[in-house]
């Protein structure tokens, strides 16, 4: 890695720490905190009931559950797109009253602008910060390193396959560096072998990058490859049915991951608490 000193280096070092300690067990700050949260379209029918979830720094948690549990509602609390009917939304301590660069989103429609060069769509964050020009060139000469698209800078998203597209709106959250990614179904429009490379980019990413990620995705497999933890929603009573940490060796981003005892005693686990629950 050539650059990603926006952070000190007290700021790597406590990155690194966070990450340490969501492995060992022990407990890093808290990011997000949602406390006896309720929401729906409606009061009639609620999505999400007393829910309770905190989410903190460093950490790699996952949403999986079946369609209409409050996976994606979930993350739009945290995103500041909704507001809860009860309860409280905090980030930092702090209610979330509304979007924040402290918190990126990817979703999966890349929403990339289509008249921007690859370069100038993963700069574009850069526009509402006061990073110097010089730095922020730097960030995203890395950050293009660190997700494969060297050589690609000078394209329109029209030029990019929808991998290299999912890669470049991936970027652009990240390459600003925000406290929590927040990350719905981002991989799912491509096929499977460009998922599972971006799955893989993306651990790498986030040992580079300080921040946590909710990811929400309908994949199991997917939710174990990637999650330090991952939090299965029962959408029969809006709220948590199981909270499993996942302890694969490191790095996790190796391939062979996916294919080892640990990996298949999680997905046989998590795909009986799922039918369990459907």
């Amino acid at each position: 890695m050539s650059y990603f000193p926006p952070k000190t280096s007290t700021q790597a070092l406590e990155s690194e720490s966070d990450r340490d300690e969501v492995q060992t067990g022990a407990t890093p700050a808290e990011v997000i905190s949602l406390a006896n949260v309720a929401f729906g379209y409606s009061r009639k029918r609620l999505v999400l009931q007393d829910l309770n979830l905190s989410i903190c720094r460093g950490e790699f948690l996952t949403l999986l559950g079946p369609s209409g549990c409050g996976k994606s509602t979930i993350l739009n609390l945290i995103a500041g797109f909704y507001a809860p009917l009860a309860g409280r939304v905090t980030h930092g301590g702090e209610p979330i009253k509304g979007p924040s660069a402290r918190r990126g989103v990817v979703f999966q429609s890349n929403a990339l602008f289509d008249w921007m060069t690859v370069e100038q769509n993963i700069a574009f964050g850069f526009r509402f910060q006061s990073t110097s020009k010089y730095e922020s060139r730097q960030r995203v000469k890395t950050i293009i390193e660190l997700v494969g698209l060297r050589g690609s800078e000078r394209k329109y998203p029209y030029e990019l396959s929808g991998g290299m597209r999912q890669r470049v709106a991936v970027a652009r959250s990240m390459v600003v560096q925000p406290e929590i990614l927040l990350m719905d179904e981002p991989f799912a429009a491509v096929d499977v072998q460009t998922r599972e490379g971006l799955q893989e980019e993306l651990l790498k990413l986030h040992e580079q990058v300080a921040g946590a990620i909710l990811f929400v995705t309908h994949s199991i497999e997917e939710a174990v490859f990637l999650s330090d933890r991952i939090i299965i929603l029962d959408r029969n009573f809006g709220g948590i049915a199981h909270d499993i940490s996942i302890h694969l060796p490191t790095p996790r981003y190796v391939a062979m991951n996916r294919v080892s005892e640990e990996f298949n005693h999680y997905r046989t686990d998590l795909y009986l608490k799922m039918k369990a629950i459907s």
